[in-house]
């Protein structure tokens, strides 16, 4: 068991969200499932809390009710190797009501913010050569989604 596990706080929709994301991401599986007992008679047999893995990584759900939503200030972010990955990981996430948001960044259906990019940017961008750096840091700062073949001619060009 990992450390350290990022506790995402829900307002019901636990069962959806679980599906939703183990759906998306390989080697994922829902590990244990809490439920709500009869202390809390309005919410008995409702899930409490779980415990999953999205590709390897521990993270779990408190459904904690309507006390804290869900803000940019925390994020999920997914290395991407590929276009094509990029590509994948945006759509699904975005399916059945997500939002885009600038520089690869966006809200999926339950209001959780995510980064989608790759550590190629992160690479180019620490770039001793601060012309290199800065063509790319222009170039992803006008996308929505990261298109990485933008971001290597940015980069090649300066």
């Amino acid at each position: 068991m990992q450390k350290i596990t990022t506790c995402l706080w829900f307002n019901g929709k636990v069962q959806e969200a679980l599906d939703f994301y183990t759906s998306i991401f390989k080697n994922s599986k829902i590990l244990d499932i809490t439920y709500y007992g009869e202390t809390h008679p309005q919410l008995a047999g409702e899930i409490l809390v779980a415990r999953f893995e999205l590709d390897g990584q521990g993270l779990m759900i408190l459904n904690g009710g309507p006390g804290f939503p869900f803000t940019e200030a925390i994020s999920l972010s997914i290395d991407c190797k590929t276009q094509e990955e990029i590509d994948f990981y945006w759509n699904a996430l975005l399916a059945d009501g997500g939002k885009e948001n600038q520089c690869g960044w966006l809200k999926d259906k339950f209001g959780l913010s995510w980064q989608i990019a790759t550590s190629e940017l992160e690479q180019m961008l620490k770039d001793k050569d601060t012309k290199k750096a800065n063509a790319v840091m222009m170039a992803m700062m006008q996308m929505v989604k990261i298109d990485i073949h933008k971001l290597k001619d940015a980069y090649a060009q300066a």
